[in-house]
């Protein structure tokens, strides 16, 4: 890395920079995304097992059976949703929150849902001792989207649908983006990245690149 593209790295640690490094070499090009990664610290958002791997460029393991993505899969599908500083934002599955938190740096509001109340509880927890007030959760059914605060500049969806979910789509503005994992028509457990825009007469559909995700599923988590 030049010295120049340095400075803005000078606060941060080893682990950070070479993971800023790798996002770069693997094609992210977003100045204001890999800023956002880079303040964000992703060893707030992992369980304590896995701390020293935060940094990693790969997937790990959180409560409820679910897990934190990779951050190149987290920096490629926020790159693509093309976010802006005035946008309202909706994110389909918080997770641990680490996906809603890169969101809340770009954007003026992320609105987030979870099926999973202790994901939520936990997560919620994550945004206050950050700071991230510009945030707002619901605990919920995510194919429902968030009828009460539509229409979306932007939506995200961090869960693997069957399909185009209409009534997500339906939730964008006209020039709105929606970035989602769908599944592939007969490859079981296969799922593509796909970019939707809203257009005045429908949608244009871009496909992106095989991804896996947990399945999208409707209706709030039973918990024991």
């Amino acid at each position: 890395m030049p010295e120049e593209e340095r400075e803005g790295f000078a606060a941060a640690d080893p682990a950070k920079i070479s993971l800023i490094m790798e996002l770069r070499r693997r094609g992210i090009k977003s100045k204001a995304v890999l800023s956002a990664i880079e303040r964000v610290a992703r060893d707030s958002f992992v369980p304590t097992t896995f701390s020293k791997q935060a940094y990693e460029d790969h997937a790990l393991p959180i409560e409820c059976g679910q897990t934190i993505s990779q951050p190149f899969v987290v920096a490629y599908m926020t790159e693509k949703l093309e976010v802006g500083d005035r946008m309202k934002v909706l994110e389909v599955g918080t997770g641990s929150g680490y996906q809603a938190a890169i969101l809340s740096r770009l954007c003026r509001r992320v609105y987030t849902i979870e099926r999973y109340r202790t994901l939520m509880r936990d997560a919620v927890n994550r945004f206050e001792t950050l700071n991230l007030h510009n945030i707002t959760t619901k605990v919920g059914d995510g194919a429902s989207g968030w009828p009460e605060q539509a229409p979306f500049d932007r939506i995200m969806v961090t869960a693997a649908a069957p399909e185009l979910p209409q009534t997500l789509v339906d939730q964008l503005k006209v020039g709105g983006i929606m970035v989602l994992p769908v599944d592939i028509p007969g490859r079981p457990r296969e799922q593509k990245l796909v970019r939707v825009t809203r257009t005045e007469t429908g949608i244009e559909r871009e496909d992106l690149m095989d991804v896996r995700f947990v399945p999208l599923v409707e209706g709030v988590a039973r918990e024991s």
